[in-house]
C-alpha cells in the first residue's frame, strides 16, 4: 500500500509540476505578447498609392493591437523592397505583384504576411484628349511611373501586349515621386499617365481636373495574352461609376499586391500581426483572400495556419 501510496504521492506531484510548469509558461507567452514590438515597413514614393495604403495599414493594426508599434518607410518603390528585406533592413514591406512572385519563387526566406488588394492597371488622359485607345498612345508621351516600381513594369507588360514597343512607339517617361505623374499630364508635358487602382492617387488627381478624365485599359488582344492561366495578371473589369463621369465598365488586366515579410521574422510576431491584420477588417487585406493567388509555400507560417485554421480572428 504505502509503495502505491508514495508512487500516486509522485505521479500527484508530477502532475502538479507540470501544470504549474506550463502555467509559468503561458504567464511567460502572455508576457511576451504585452510587450511592445517595433517594426519598419517599407512603402513607396510620396504621392502613390503604396504610401496611402501603408499608413492606412499602420493605424489600423495599431488600433487592433496597441502594442505592435510600426513605422513607415519611403522607398523607390517595389524593386528596392525586396533588397531591404533580403537585407533584413525592413521587417515589412508593400511589394507589387510583377516584382512579389518572382522574388518569391527564387526562395530565401521571403513570405506572404498579407495580400494587400487587387490593382486593375489603367490608362488616364484628359476628357478632353482625342486619345482613346492604347493605339492612340503611338507617338506620344506616356508617363509610365516610376523607375522601381511593379506598376511601371506592368505599364510596359500592357504596351507590349497591345502591339507597341514601350520604348520606341512612344515617348516613355519615368518620373522620381509617383506623385510627379499627374503634373505632367495637367501641364500639357504628358499626353497619358500609367497607374493602378481605383483610389490610386494619380487617377484621383486627373478626374478631379476641370473637365474630368478618360480611362481605358489594354487592347482586347492585349488582354486575352497577359491574363493567361498561370499568369500573374488576371483579368479585371472597373465597374461603371469608380471615377467621375465613366459611364460604362472597362475591361483591363492587374496583379495583387502582398505586404512581404522579411526572412526569419519572428512566428510570434508574426502571429500578433495577422491577428491584428484580421480584427481591423482591412476588406481586401484580410489574410484569407491569399488562397488561391500566391502557392502555399509563399505564405508565412503564421498566416497559413490562421487560413488553414479557419477563424475569422486567430487566437
Amino acid at each position: 500500500m504505502a509503495t502505491l501510496e508514495l508512487a500516486g504521492s509522485a505521479a500527484t506531484w508530477t502532475r502538479r509540476a507540470a501544470v504549474l510548469a506550463a502555467f509559468g509558461l503561458i504567464i511567460v507567452d502572455q508576457a511576451r505578447a504585452a510587450e511592445p514590438v517595433r517594426l519598419i515597413l517599407a512603402t513607396a514614393t510620396p504621392g502613390g498609392g503604396f504610401p496611402a495604403f501603408g499608413e492606412s495599414f499602420v493605424t489600423a493594426v495599431h488600433a487592433a493591437d496597441p502594442t505592435l508599434a510600426l513605422e513607415t518607410r519611403a522607398t523607390g518603390g517595389s524593386a528596392e523592397n525586396i533588397g531591404l528585406l533580403r537585407s533584413g533592413r525592413v521587417d515589412l514591406a508593400l511589394v507589387q505583384g510583377a516584382y512579389a512572385y518572382p522574388a518569391l519563387a527564387e526562395g530565401g526566406g521571403l513570405t506572404v504576411l498579407a495580400p494587400m488588394y487587387a490593382t486593375p492597371g489603367l490608362f488616364a488622359v484628359p476628357a478632353g484628349s482625342p486619345i482613346r485607345s492604347v493605339d492612340d498612345l503611338r507617338g506620344r508621351t506616356v508617363v509610365l511611373g516610376t523607375h522601381n516600381s511593379g506598376l511601371t513594369v506592368m505599364g510596359r507588360d500592357a504596351l507590349r501586349a497591345s502591339g507597341l514597343d514601350p520604348e520606341r512607339d512612344i515617348q516613355p517617361v519615368l518620373v522620381d515621386r509617383a506623385g510627379d505623374g499627374p503634373s505632367l499630364v495637367r501641364e500639357g508635358r504628358a499626353d497619358a499617365l500609367w497607374g493602378g487602382g481605383l483610389d490610386w492617387p494619380g487617377f484621383l488627381a486627373l478626374a478631379r481636373e476641370p473637365g474630368g478624365a478618360r480611362f481605358f485599359g489594354p487592347s482586347a488582344a492585349g488582354i486575352a495574352q497577359l491574363a493567361q492561366p498561370g499568369s500573374a495578371m488576371r483579368r479585371l473589369t472597373v465597374p461603371a461609376g469608380s471615377f467621375p463621369g465613366q459611364d460604362t465598365p472597362i475591361e483591363t488586366v492587374g496583379s495583387w499586391s502582398f505586404v512581404l515579410a522579411r526572412p526569419a521574422l519572428d512566428d510570434g510576431t508574426a502571429h500578433r500581426l495577422v491577428r491584428a491584420i484580421a480584427q481591423a477588417d482591412l476588406g481586401a487585406t484580410a489574410p484569407r483572400n491569399l488562397a488561391g493567388i500566391v502557392p502555399e509555400t509563399a505564405i508565412n507560417p503564421a498566416t497559413l495556419r490562421f487560413m488553414r485554421d479557419g477563424r475569422t480572428v486567430p487566437r
